[in-house]
């Protein structure tokens, strides 16, 4: 009998081995959108649930955002992220459209493209810039806007003179991991630091122009936000602390703050079970 018990076990292991590496599978697959000056690579975990998109860090494709796939996809969410233009697999397209083009105008078409309800949309780092950018533009489109570890690239002399203060002299000619990475996270997770450097340096295409924001982020336009807001500091972040992150934060309306410990730049990769409670605990409430 405890033998068979046993056997029971390992089958029961293999089986759920064999499902999980089933529904990566399925999360990993993605295809091209056909837009306005771009082929734009998106994953979509597809269902009835309310979607939920995803903008990638300027260090990041959609790989960064494996860990939330999957947790807000088994919370009943349809979780749609993509590359931005330029990065990953998104390929630029002169003979269809403008370029650069616009983070928030690709999103907008691609929602189009899926016709996609109202929606959450999460943003980290610089994906924060250009969720930000959207929810000034298309607010209605919006149920909830999350916001992780981003200056947001906002045009005030405020925030230029706090990021002058606080820039590490010749931080940018250093591996994107020493600015992005917090210490404990390097020190425990070799692993982890490698293949997010891997991603890195594999995420913007060469040559590449970065896409402007569709309009310059001020206090103004986001004052005007009516949509709720979550808005995530990362305690250890040397590019955009919590006192940074809370002159344009006290701009935003409706919001809630949450400040996740010991965490750097790379909130969501660092700490994705904190990160993934708090984002869920958010949206479900919206």
């Amino acid at each position: 009998m405890r033998r068979l018990a046993v056997l029971v076990l390992l089958w029961a292991t293999s089986l759920a081995i064999s499902a999980a590496q089933a529904e990566s599978d399925n999360h990993r697959a993605g295809k091209y959108a056909t837009l306005a000056g771009v082929k734009l690579w998106y994953v979509d975990t597809g269902g009835k649930g309310v979607p939920i998109v995803l903008l990638h860090a300027n260090t990041g494709t959609i790989e960064t955002w494996d860990m939330q796939l999957h947790a807000f996809a088994r919370a009943g969410f349809r979780v749609i992220a993509f590359d931005r233009r330029g990065w990953g697999r998104s390929m630029a397209d002169a003979a269809s459209g403008p370029q650069p083009g616009s983070i928030a105008g690709d999103l907008d078409a691609l929602a189009d493209h899926l016709k996609l309800p109202k929606f959450h949309l999460l943003g980290v780092a610089g994906g924060g810039f250009a969720a930000l950018d959207y929810a000034g533009w298309r607010h209605e489109r919006l149920r909830s806007l999350v916001i992780g570890a981003s200056t947001g690239q906002f045009s005030e002399k405020e925030m230029a003179d706090f990021v002058a203060r606080i820039e590490i002299p010749e931080i940018r000619k250093q591996p994107a991991a020493y600015r992005e990475i917090g210490p404990s996270y390097r020190g425990v997770n070799p692993e982890g630091v490698k293949r997010w450097s891997e991603i890195d340096e594999n995420a913007r295409q060469k040559g590449a122009p970065a896409q402007p924001l569709r309009t310059p982020n001020t206090f103004a336009k986001i004052e005007a936000i009516p949509t709720p807001v979550l808005i995530l500091a990362a305690d250890a972040d040397l590019l955009a602390p919590p006192a940074l992150m809370r002159i344009w934060a006290a701009h935003i309306k409706n919001r809630a703050w949450v400040t996740i410990a010991d965490t750097g730049h790379a909130i969501a990769w660092e700490q994705p079970e904190i990160f993934n409670e708090n984002v869920l605990k958010f949206i479900k409430r919206h």
